[in-house]
This record gives C-alpha cells, sequence and structure tokens, in this order.
C-alpha cells in the first residue's frame, strides 16, 4: 500500500485531464469573445479576428510564462530542502484558482482581460514550470539510472493519454454541455473539479519516494539498457580497485544538453502555440468538435514516443533516441507547413509520431549527472529555460504569423522546421563525447 502512494501518476492523469478542458475553453471562450467585440463588427474579416485572438495569447503566455522566473527556483529549493509536496501542491493551488477565472469570466460580464489576471496568479504560484519539474524529480528518485529512460517516458505517457481523452471530450463538452445560455460553463467546471482531486492528492494521500539507490562512484552515461549489473563479488573487487575520488561528468555534456533541449523546444513551442490559429481560419475553419479532435491528435504523439523508446531502448543509445525524435517533429511540420485538407493535417501529425522522445530523454540523460537530492534544482533551471525559450518564442512567431498571415499562413511551420534541424548539433556533440568516453574506459578496463 505504501509503494501505491509513491505513484504520482494519478495526478499527472488528473491534471492534464484538466488541463485540456481548460486550454479548448479557453480557446474558445476568446474566440467567442472577439465574435462579439467591435473585431467582428467592423467588417474587418477573418484576418482582424486572427489577430485579435493573436494578439490576446501573445500576452497571457508572456505573463504565464515569465511569473514563473519569481517563484520557481524558489519553490523548487524548498522542496529539495524542505518537502517536495511544497514544490507540487503550490503550483496546483495555482492552478484551481486560475482556472475558476475562466468560469467567472463565461458566468459574469467581465471583460477578457481578467484572464491575464489569472496568468500572473498561475505564474507567481511556480506554474507549470515548477509542477512538472517537481513530478521529474519525483518520478526519478524512484527509479534506477539504467531505467530512468523508460520511466520518465512512461509518465510522459499517462499524460498524453489523459490529454488525448479530455481532448476529444472537450469539445463535445463544450457545444453540448451548458448552464442556461453560457457554453463552456460545465466544461470549466469539469476541469476546477479536476484540479481539486489533484491537490486533495498530493496533500493528504502521495507520499514522495526515497532514492533507488546511491550513485556509482564511478558513472559514466554509455550503460546500455539492456546491461546486466555485476555479481556480488566482481563489484566488490571492483569497489576495492577503485580510485578515492569520483569521476566528474563532462560540464560539456551538460551545456550541450541544455542546449539541445532549448533549441528544440523553441521550434516544437513556436509551432504548436500558432496551430490552434491556423486551424480555426480557412481553408480548414474548424469548429470546438474537429479542435478537440485536433489537440487530441497532438496527444497521441504521447503513445507512439513511448512505444519508441519501449522499442528503442533496447538496442539504442539514448542520443540516437533523441535524433530520431527530432527528425520525426521536422518531417512532420514541414508536411504540416502545407495542409489544406483535413486528411492532411493527420498525415503530418502521424509523420510526427516520435517527436516527444526528445524532452524527457535529455532529462534522464542529465538525471545521471547530478545527485538525487539537486533533481529538484537542475529539473527546475531546464524547465525555466524551456519556459523563458518558449514565451520568447511565442510572441515572435505569433507576430511573425501575422506577417504571413495573408501570403502563406504554413511559414512558421517551415521555420519551426528548420530550427528543430539545428538542436541535431549539441545531441551530435553530446554522442560523439560518449563515444569516446566510453571507449576510453573500455580501454581502461582491458
Amino acid at each position: 500500500m505504501m509503494e501505491m502512494r509513491t505513484w504520482i501518476e494519478p495526478v499527472v492523469a488528473a491534471a492534464q485531464l484538466a488541463s485540456s478542458f481548460y486550454d479548448t475553453g479557453l480557446l474558445l471562450v476568446v474566440k467567442n469573445y472577439y465574435n462579439h467585440t467591435n473585431v467582428s463588427s467592423v467588417n474587418a474579416g477573418e484576418g482582424a479576428q486572427q489577430k485579435a485572438i493573436s494578439n490576446f495569447y501573445i500576452i497571457y503566455n508572456l505573463l504565464q510564462g515569465l511569473t514563473p522566473l519569481l517563484s520557481a527556483y524558489g519553490l523548487a529549493r524548498l522542496g529539495d530542502v524542505k518537502d517536495r509536496k511544497i514544490s507540487i501542491c503550490v503550483p496546483l493551488l495555482g492552478y484551481l484558482l486560475s482556472r475558476t477565472f475562466l468560469l467567472l469570466l463565461i458566468l459574469l460580464p467581465w471583460p477578457i482581460e481578467v484572464m491575464f489576471g489569472a496568468a500572473v496568479l498561475h505564474g507567481l504560484s511556480g506554474g507549470f514550470t515548477t509542477y512538472w519539474a517537481s513530478v521529474m524529480a519525483v518520478a526519478s528518485l524512484g527509479s534506477s539510472e539504467s531505467r530512468r529512460s523508460l520511466r520518465l517516458i512512461v509518465i510522459e505517457l499517462i499524460y498524453g493519454i489523459a490529454g488525448f481523452l479530455g481532448s476529444v471530450a472537450s469539445g463535445h463538452l463544450f457545444v453540448t454541455f451548458r448552464l442556461g445560455y453560457q457554453q463552456g460553463t460545465v466544461l470549466v467546471s469539469s476541469s476546477i473539479a479536476l484540479y481539486a482531486f489533484c491537490l486533495f492528492y498530493s496533500l493528504f494521500v502521495l507520499t514522495v519516494p526515497k532514492p533507488a539507490g546511491s550513485r556509482p562512484t564511478v558513472s559514466t552515461d554509455t550503460e546500455h539498457p539492456d546491461s546486466k549489473p555485476a555479481d556480488d563479488k566482481g563489484d566488490l573487487v571492483f569497489r576495492k580497485m577503485e580510485p578515492p575520488h569520483t569521476l566528474v561528468p563532462s560540464k560539456l555534456i551538460i551545456a550541450m544538453l541544455f542546449v539541445g533541449a532549448v533549441v528544440y523546444d523553441l521550434a516544437v513551442a513556436g509551432a504548436i502555440d500558432v496551430l490552434p490559429l491556423f486551424l480555426l481560419k480557412k481553408p480548414l475553419s474548424w469548429g470546438p468538435e474537429y479542435i478537440g479532435y485536433s489537440y487530441a491528435a497532438g496527444y497521441m504523439v504521447f503513445i507512439t514516443s513511448f512505444l519508441g523508446v519501449f522499442v528503442f531502448s533496447k538496442f539504442l543509445r539514448d542520443t540516437t533516441m533523441i535524433m530520431i525524435g527530432i527528425l520525426s517533429f521536422a518531417a512532420g511540420i514541414f508536411i504540416l507547413a502545407f495542409v489544406r485538407w483535413t486528411y492532411l493535417f493527420y498525415i503530418a501529425r502521424v509523420v510526427m509520431l516520435f517527436a516527444l522522445i526528445p524532452l524527457p530523454t535529455i532529462r534522464s540523460v542529465l538525471s545521471k549527472h547530478v545527485e538525487g537530492s539537486s533533481y529538484g534544482k537542475v529539473f527546475v533551471l531546464l524547465q525555466l529555460a524551456l519556459v523563458v525559450t518558449g514565451v520568447v518564442t511565442s510572441t515572435i512567431f505569433n507576430k511573425i504569423y501575422q506577417s504571413t498571415l495573408d501570403w502563406f499562413g504554413g511559414f512558421c511551420f517551415l521555420l519551426a522546421c528548420g530550427i528543430s534541424c539545428l538542436s541535431l548539433i549539441p545531441i551530435s556533440i553530446v554522442a560523439y563525447k560518449q563515444h569516446t568516453s566510453s571507449d576510453s574506459v573500455e580501454l581502461l578496463t582491458d
């Protein structure tokens, strides 16, 4: 029973289900708001509505992304030193309170700018930055180094399945179920209830696991997933012969992992931020149900990426899996740039089937270079880097999308394709360093 209480999966599943409801609800509420304002009454056309929604999301994403900079690292350190529940429960409380703003916006005649206050509240509580870094820390603490890549991708799989189910249902809930004449009330209320469950579970049920085992004296990143542990006698002899100092991991590898993650996330965040706007306009012009399906198609990548890691980890190194994921995303986003029909959108999504592999695998490799007591700080630093990158990218890509909207709406996707290919460079450096390190270890062993 105690082991079951260490599972973070119920929180991940319920929180992502809630987030899927909220994301669809926010997009459609914002669209409906601008449909009933002066934007649509001045005969400015679809382009004006697209720019109004885009401008809203630029400000919203900036506030939601930058405000965690004030609190995320402090909460992560507090979680490392005191209790990791702090860095999980505080962000969840922020989620619960900030999502309530959207429900009040639906029920009361408030201006859309109220959601900017919700974004600030969400960010100051640590936001997704602190929450997800803490989830990764808890999952890492309960797994061995050789199984960590698979462990973290399982968490991503659960996240994806919950997002898929929530996205499929969200459009129908928004349209079909309502209180009075207000669309979205049941959808957003369900989101709030799920966040309340997550907070209760984290406070009163979840037990943070102890580290799976002490770190070895000499460690490299070249351990194959199928390698077997040494027998007791051989391990005892090895420990007697080992030098009194530990092998310090390469700072270059750590730096290149950060650079690779940031550059890849830059491409993904930029493309995903403008994708909903692309789907709302002609020639696709999707409604609530199809918008929900589009989010669901995106979450299918979590399932296919899990299967990819599950199979590839038996034969390939972590860096090779990362490169496969990068190329999968680059090819899929290239196709997406030329989507004019619904079926072509889903073909592009199929090509992106391994696009999720890079980031959790990078986290896994990174975790092998730091002590378990520092997971929270390291993961939150990476997450902060990704969030800042995402915020800046969101602003830039939205502005580029507005500028290229009339002559080629898919230009942002081509740009994302090129940037994602650049992330192959730092990952290739990591692969080379690991290969040379492996050769050195084998030579010393011989």
